[in-house]
């Protein structure tokens, strides 16, 4: 391909990825989110992370508690090359999702997971995504955490705590992301990598092959 047809500018660039997160676009610079997969997108908003694949011919599916954002989506949708039907993007919980054992190759979950209200909540949407996702599949999350900022939030309840931008979040740690690695039976295909963002949270990459 010739440097002039490459996407060089930030307009350029988003046209062609659209406002992918920037770990998740890492799983497909590694090769392991391709255009072959039956993908479901958990908490998938309007899309963000699973427009370019979409736009690649993807078979994606997506869940979202909001309605709003499940109608967004399904507009991404209908414009992307392999013309996903509406049908794929329903509104629900992940905690409840509407799909037979073990039917998608990804699962991604982005910014959702520290919305559990409990622990109780966050395994059985863990158990769930779990449930659906292949032997050999790939789970993707990224979520706050307490890494890196140790004793630095105020705890509310359980797992809650309020950080210090002001929001209130379940947060994990090590210990308890790779105690519910090890309760799935999964394998941790990266080590845990975390973003703290300063004064502010952690933000954990969390990704799993399921065995």
């Amino acid at each position: 391909m010739a440097s002039s047809t490459l996407p060089c500018g930030a307009d350029q660039l988003l046209a062609v990825f659209g406002r992918i997160d920037i770990y998740v676009f890492d799983q497909l610079l590694r090769g392991r989110l391709t255009p072959r997969m039956k993908v479901l997108d958990a908490g998938c908003g309007a899309g963000r992370n699973s427009e370019y694949l979409m736009r690649c011919g993807a078979n994606v599916f997506g869940v979202d508690s909001d309605p709003a954002q499940v109608e967004r989506i399904k507009q991404v949708a209908s414009q992307a090359a392999s013309r996903i039907p509406p049908a794929n993007f329903s509104v629900g919980s992940i905690a409840d999702l509407p799909f037979s054992d073990n039917c998608f190759d990804a699962v991604i979950c982005s910014t959702v997971l520290h919305f559990a209200q409990d622990t109780a909540e966050f395994e059985a949407m863990m158990a769930e995504m779990w449930r659906v996702l292949r032997s050999g599949g790939l789970f993707f999350a990224r979520l706050a955490s307490t890494i890196g900022m140790e004793g630095r939030f105020t705890h509310l309840r359980g797992r809650w705590h309020r950080l210090l931008d002001g929001t209130d979040r379940f947060l994990v740690d090590e210990p308890y992301l790779l105690q519910v690695t090890a309760a799935l039976r999964g394998e941790l295909l990266d080590p845990l990598k975390t973003t703290v963002v300063q004064d502010m949270r952690s933000m954990t990459t969390w990704v799993l092959r399921k065995r």
